[in-house]
């Protein structure tokens, strides 16, 4: 039988040694995802690129709460299904996840990448669609929806697409060298 005294205290021992032995907590600006987003969009310098993914992470862990435990773990057990690439299973969670709680933006976004996983691409672009009606600085879904678009060839959709997560997060390495090299082969086609 698991004296579960032992193990609270393990498990408040655990915590104490990871306060005491981790970096020194940065300022948590806001529980706002929105003046996060604000606070993200004026970062573009070189030397703001740590903060400004420190910031993204804090964006979308705001962004992974949905305020249900339930509909939480539905999108943790589609996670966790992507990661194990159970690709039936993470659409399956994660289908479940969007007809209960339609008007999370992040359950939207995460069935749309299970579904660009699959090479269900025109899935992937409805879902993502409606995650940016949802959330229109979602970065993560505009970034996608960049990807599918490069992915089928239509390089000027793909370049727009990844100025607009630009825009929200412009320190973000990925979406900057995706712009430069679409502007590289659209301005190549040009001449």
């Amino acid at each position: 039988m698991i004296d579960l005294r032992v193990t609270f205290n393990a498990f408040v021992m655990a915590l104490a040694i990871g306060y005491a032995t981790s970096a020194p907590a940065q300022e948590v600006l806001s529980e706002d995802p929105d003046v996060l987003l604000n606070r993200l969009g004026t970062l573009t310098a070189p030397e703001d690129a740590v903060e400004a993914r420190r910031l993204s992470r804090e964006i979308e862990e705001r962004w992974s709460h949905s305020g249900s435990a339930a509909m939480d773990l539905l999108l943790e057990r589609g996670r966790d299904a992507i990661e194990a690439e159970d690709w039936p299973r993470a659409i399956a969670h994660l289908t479940a996840l969007t007809d209960h709680a339609p008007d999370w933006a992040a359950a939207w976004n995460l069935r749309a990448t299970a579904f660009f996983l699959t090479d269900r691409y025109g899935p992937a672009i409805s879902d993502i669609e409606q995650a940016l009606i949802l959330e229109p600085r979602h970065f993560g879904a505009l970034a996608g929806l960049g990807i599918i678009m490069d992915q089928l060839g239509e390089q000027e959709k793909a370049l727009e697409a990844f100025r607009r997560a630009q825009q929200v997060f412009p320190a973000e390495e990925n979406v900057n060298a995706a712009i430069e090299r679409l502007e590289r082969e659209l301005g190549d086609r040009a001449l």
